[in-house]
Parts: C-alpha cells; structure tokens; sequence
C-alpha cells in the first residue's frame, strides 16, 4: 500500500440517511474524516462503503467509533480488507462488538 493518490484519497458525505465514504480508509484518513464524518452521523441509518478501494484497521475503528452512535447500522459494501478485520475484531454486521 503506497500513498494515497487523489484516485483513491478519502472522503466521506451525506447522502439522505447515509454516509457515503470513498477511497482508501486507512491511517491518515481515519484522521482526516474522524471530524468531518462525526459532524454528519445524525439521522444516519447506513454507511455506503461501496466507493471504498480498501479498509485497515484504522479505518474500522472509525467505522466501528461511528457505528457506536447510530444503532443498528446498516453497512452496504465489502471493500478489500473489511470482511477480514471484521472477523478479526469479532465485529458483526452492524460493527459492533458480537455477543
């Protein structure tokens, strides 16, 4: 994994109820859209991850933080590495911690 180029460079909207993110989640988007992504997380119900290339942990813990506040997410879209840090973490569906 090499430097974000604009191509893959993050961002995160709000589309009706969701928030619709793009490029790679990693490291220094997380920090990026931490502020932006929180300000917008009201009224959402799903998390559009279909325009995301890839996710590391640190992008699923910006996920999880923000799926935290918004009960029983939906998340629509398997971008490279979610499947596995979710099965890592022992995360479900809905990101939070499986029972």
């Amino acid at each position: 994994m090499g430097a974000a180029t604009a191509r893959d460079a993050a961002g995160v909207r709000k589309d009706g109820d969701a928030l619709v993110f793009s490029g790679a989640l990693d490291r220094d988007a997380a920090a990026t859209l931490w502020s932006q992504a929180r300000a917008l997380v009201g009224g959402v119900r799903r998390f559009d991850l279909n325009a995301v290339t890839e996710v590391d942990s640190a992008g699923l813990a910006l996920l999880a933080e923000l799926a935290a506040q918004v009960e029983g997410v939906e998340v629509v879209g398997t971008p490279a590495g979610l499947s596995e840090l979710r099965a890592a973490y022992r995360l479900d569906d809905a990101l939070g911690f499986g029972r």
